[in-house]
């Protein structure tokens, strides 16, 4: 009797990699959402306060979560695209990645210099912690601009690595998406993918 044909299994990000992307994806929903929400209460209220405290504490809760990701890349290889992608697609998602890392760290760690600058508490799940720098109310505002314009340039940085793993699945016909999302499906999948022609 012959041998069973098997399909190898696709290779995926570790599991634990998966989980802190996807929970960065819902922290910077949350972020982002709390600061664009503010306005529904007025300046100075309890309720316009409580969103700002929330935003600052999200904020280096991704910075956290962005840390433990970066020891998880260095710890556990990517899997490799099936099929291969041009090389310079390669070069393009690696510049990509890099600026994501640069935003997701940077941010934070500049929304820290903002709240340290004004002489505030630094909020992270009911700690206080310890500020950056001493406090400068016009260093404050300068940084806080800052962090505003790189928040804005943060929705393209976002939505292009977003739309980037769409090309990839719908247009491109790789398994890019496919090693990233929960489950992650079974090996079918990828043959599926790799079987449709491409656009």
């Amino acid at each position: 009797m012959p041998p069973a044909i098997t399909t190898p299994a696709r290779e995926r990000f570790h599991p634990l990699s998966i989980g802190a992307h996807w929970l960065t994806v819902l922290l910077l929903v949350a972020v982002y959402a709390l600061i664009e929400l503010r306005g529904i209460y007025p300046k100075g209220s309890a309720g316009r306060d409580l969103m700002k405290s929330w935003h600052e504490t999200l904020g280096l809760a991704v910075l956290a979560i962005v840390l433990v990701r970066l020891t998880l890349r260095a710890i556990y290889r990517a899997p490799a695209i099936q099929p291969p992608p041009p090389a310079w697609q390669v070069w393009a998602a690696k510049a990509m990645h890099m600026a994501l890392y640069v935003f997701l760290v940077g941010m934070p760690l500049l929304g820290w210099l903002v709240v340290s600058a004004k002489g505030k508490p630094v909020p992270f799940f009911g700690l206080e912690l310890p500020p950056l720098i001493a406090p400068d109310k016009a260093l404050a505002r300068n940084l806080e601009q800052i962090h505003e314009l790189i928040g804005t340039l943060g929705y393209l940085l976002i939505g292009g690595h977003a739309a980037a793993a769409l090309w990839h699945h719908y247009v491109m016909r790789d398994d890019t998406l496919l090693h990233m999302l929960p489950g992650g499906g079974d090996s079918h999948d990828a043959d599926v993918v790799r079987s449709m022609p491409r656009a």
